[in-house]
């Protein structure tokens, strides 16, 4: 029980809200990374006589320590250094790339210990908005740098990795691992992501049929930037509505369970680990650290791809992905190994709808736009009837292929501003002018 831990590790007194309900109530994200922490050791620790040295070192013991993706964190300092000392640019580019996947795992150990002393719901909300916090960050120093084809390609790739590669990597050694039980998962958490990726489909779609519809740029420029504003607003008030049904009225539906799992490990209430204070600053540090290795990977991607004989647009789609997510996603593959497809589909789904509702750029081309609405709509065949089989991963992961395949021959060159219409340029220079 809480009261027979050391005092130095609840610095906030009592635990507010430590019951069942909430153990009961964590997230799909939480689950899936969980499954890459390992258990600290506080032996030598508690032995440390100056409280606050020994509740300094318990909690780097547990932020630092605590995840099987320890062993990547020196990237970190060496890609500092690499910059500061004008190392080449592609291996900042890669000890940047290998620094920001621990830290995307530590982002949501950091969430869920502060959600012990919030409630579920606050930690919803704060698992929501820092649950794609690396892809998020680059998009934004990508903006800031006028680099629009990096934000399109990354967000892009965050949605088709979290629906093709992890989705069907899941389903695949899911149905691998238990080809003698017929994995089952609940319908109701696919279809409404489903719909809401239908819908940013739509939105998506809508301002490139209007461009091709035949009329001269000059004519559709205002129309097009208009439409994408109400396309906006419509996926806000969507995105906004999805919370509310996540966090409140069908919070049920997005609940992972693993009541199998606390009995093997002899059952009980779990316990968070640091305090709000701490966790707080860790998270605050950990974002600021995000940031930092967020700016060197736009600033030297273009390096990375003429070093590498890689375009752009395959680095940002499918590696910046893959790593960048790449604790989260290991933990949906081995929760599908388990037979528990619903924190998978959480994991899957919920990233991918986050971001298409509420990040992802509206300014795509035919490619782009065709490849999103085929994954998209594959995806939503494949999980109507509730059951899944190795097959239907095998098909999302050739799909998945197949498009990287595609972006990885295209050897367009990064234009920043030179492609956007006028009056998205406008639009984006009026926003850092202000």
């Amino acid at each position: 029980m809480a009261s027979s831990r050391e005092p130095w590790l609840l610095e906030n007194g009592n635990l507010k809200g430590l019951s069942k309900e909430i153990r009961h109530g964590r997230t799909a994200h939480n689950m899936s990374s969980s499954s890459l922490r390992k258990k600290s050791h506080l032996t030598l620790v508690s032995k440390v006589p100056c409280r606050k040295l020994r509740q300094f070192l318990a909690n780097l013991q547990e932020v630092i320590l605590g995840t099987k993706l320890s062993v990547l964190f020196p990237a970190i300092p060496l890609a500092i250094v690499a910059d500061c000392y004008g190392f080449a640019r592609p291996w900042v580019f890669a000890l940047s790339l290998l620094g920001l996947t621990p830290l995307a795992e530590r982002v949501s150990f950091l969430t869920e210990q502060i959600a012990y002393y919030t409630g579920p719901t606050v930690g919803g909300l704060l698992n929501a908005t820092c649950g794609n916090a690396t892809e998020l960050i680059i998009a934004i120093f990508a903006l800031s740098q006028r680099k629009i084809d990096v934000v399109k390609y990354s967000l892009l790739g965050s949605v088709l990795s979290n629906l093709l590669l992890v989705l069907g990597t899941s389903l695949f050694c899911g149905g691998i691992a238990n080809l003698r039980l017929e994995q089952k998962f609940d319908r109701r958490q696919a279809d409404v992501n489903s719909l809401l990726l239908l819908l940013a489909l739509l939105c998506h779609s809508l301002p490139m049929l209007f461009r091709m519809s035949g009329a001269s740029d000059a004519v559709t420029v205002d129309p097009i930037l208009q439409l994408s504003r109400a396309s906006s607003i419509v996926m806000l008030i969507a995105y906004l509505s999805y919370l509310v049904f996540q966090l409140f009225t069908h919070r049920q539906l997005f609940e992972a369970h693993e009541e199998s799992d606390n009995d093997e490990n002899g059952g009980g209430e779990e316990e968070p680990v640091i305090g709000f204070w701490s966790g707080f600053i860790w998270l605050v540090g950990m974002t600021a650290v995000i940031s930092l290795l967020s700016e060197y990977v736009v600033q030297t991607i273009e390096d990375a791809s003429d070093s590498w004989g890689i375009s752009v647009s395959f680095i940002s789609i499918i590696l910046l992905p893959i790593v960048g997510n790449a604790a989260e996603h290991a933990g949906a593959i081995i929760f599908a190994f388990k037979n528990k497809l619903d924190i998978s589909l959480g994991v899957a789904l919920g990233s991918a709808t986050q971001i298409s509702m509420f990040v992802m750029d509206l300014n795509f081309n035919l490619l782009e736009t065709g490849s999103l609405a085929l994954s998209i709509i594959v995806v939503a065949f494949a999980l109507q009837d509730g059951t899944s089989h190795y097959m239907k991963g095998l098909v999302l992961l050739l799909l998945y292929i197949v498009i990287g395949a595609c972006f990885f021959v295209s050897k367009t060159p990064l234009n920043q501003l030179s492609t956007i219409n006028s009056g998205t340029k406008a639009a984006i220079d009026t926003i850092f002018r202000a």
